[in-house]
């Protein structure tokens, strides 16, 4: 009893203490403006779509990447050229049948800049993997909030990543959750897409006529030694036992969510990410879209374009997944962004493996400044070794939803751009 209000007390600091920390940054820089700004997004269009060989669903599900190109790395990069990006924009379709397609697609109204890496000052190097010194993550308890957005838009994938809901029929998520740069993981082949939902208190199903039982063993045949009275009486107690022991076991597991499991309709990469053969996998594109085979109920979070970090409020990124080392529970954090590239946000985000494909996450005013909205803008790829002056430094990544990521992404989820033509 002692324990489990010290870790209801604890889920009370803790829900208290980001609710502020979130207050802070929604009070006290209210000044600086920090707004949902809807642009003109370019144009990604479908040209022709090809079928291909069916996967062999071999690869291991772990992905390391030999090399990422970091921040300076980039700067020294040329710009791509329209037909590099439509190549990499281009997209993987696997269905739950096994098949496969390649759909070409042609970018339109897009103006080619220079590359532009905008870089601050961030925090010293570190050394250590994917949990940085004090362990500032924290596991979401009680149902109010698992059941709640923008909680209960986390979900957990069979492969062992995470996800994020983005319509009543999508979860984003990595790449390489299901795609190790040139072939489709074990397991990936029957994907499913677990939604959070909370254990029926009482264990489930409820234990019809037993009442009627203890009413009938009370008020029955009553007769002093009968033997048929005293089999009833007992088997009475063995009932009561067993529902005590249920119920006891049933408040352990309170607090802990359990998962509605939903098959994958289709899987959709860009070819940024899925080379095959001809060369390794860009961290750029680490992302995918699952389409569900039966549209689900929650409220869901929409995309949103990733601004720069000085448009972040607090220079603040949040995001909530499955960490492998907790057991089923839903884990939270959030921390500043400690540099940017054009594609990547680089931070030091506690996090353990599970939690790669979460969705990253703002909470920024509308432009009508009344209400403030929470938006997806990077997917979590995980932790990785990047070039930074010619060493080799270690950061947790996300991938950022570009302009282009944006259209490519909504285009997957209408099925053409009649919807993305703003982000």
């Amino acid at each position: 009893m002692i324990k489990e209000k010290n870790e209801m007390e604890s889920t009370l600091f803790w829900m208290i203490f980001f609710t502020f920390g979130w207050t802070l940054i929604d009070g006290s820089e209210m000044e600086r403006d920090f707004m949902w700004h809807l642009r003109k997004v370019p144009r990604v269009v479908s040209e022709r779509t090809f079928p291909l060989t069916s996967p062999t669903f071999e690869a291991d599900a772990k992905v390391v990447l030999r090399k990422v190109c970091g921040i300076e790395c980039q700067k020294e990069l040329p710009a791509p050229s329209l037909s590099d990006l439509e190549d990499s924009l281009s997209y993987e379709t696997v269905f739950e049948n096994g098949t496969r397609t390649l759909t070409r697609v042609k970018v339109q109204g897009l103006v080619l800049e220079p590359t532009q890496n905008i870089s601050s000052k961030g925090a010293p190097v570190r050394r250590k993997r994917q949990v940085y010194g004090t362990d500032s993550r924290f596991s979401i308890l009680d149902k109010r909030f698992l059941t709640n957005f923008p909680f209960n838009t986390a979900v957990k994938l069979s492969t062992g990543c995470s996800g994020i809901l983005i319509s009543p029929r999508h979860v984003l998520t990595a790449a390489h959750c299901v795609h190790d740069g040139k072939d489709y993981i074990k397991g990936s082949k029957k994907l499913r897409v677990g939604l959070l939902k909370m254990r029926n208190k009482g264990g489930g199903k409820k234990r019809r006529g037993s009442k009627r039982s203890r009413r009938e063993v009370a008020g029955g045949d009553q007769r002093e030694g009968s033997k048929d009275n005293l089999k009833e009486i007992a088997k009475a107690g063995r009932r009561r036992r067993r529902r005590k022991e249920s119920a006891r076991g049933q408040r352990v597991a309170e607090g802990r969510p359990t998962f509605q499991w939903t098959r994958v309709k289709n899987t959709h990469i860009p070819k940024g990410w899925a080379t095959g053969e001809s060369g390794d996998a860009t961290l750029d594109y680490d992302y995918a879209l699952l389409e569900l085979k039966r549209a689900h109920k929650k409220k869901y979070m929409e995309l949103g374009i990733s601004p720069t970090i000085k448009k972040l409020p607090g220079g603040m990124i949040h995001f909530s997944g499955f960490d492998h080392d907790r057991a089923d529970q839903l884990v939270y954090r959030f921390c500043s962004v400690s540099d940017e590239s054009n594609d990547l946000l680089y931070q030091y985000c506690d996090a353990e493996s599970g939690s790669t494909g979460s969705g990253v996450y703002l909470r920024l005013k509308e432009p009508d400044k009344k209400h403030w909205k929470r938006k997806i803008i990077a997917v979590y790829s995980g932790h990785q070794w990047v070039d930074v002056h010619g060493a080799q430094k270690d950061y947790n990544v996300a991938v950022r939803i570009t302009p282009l990521k944006y259209a490519q992404i909504c285009l997957w989820i209408h099925g053409d751009d009649a919807n993305c033509t703003y982000g």
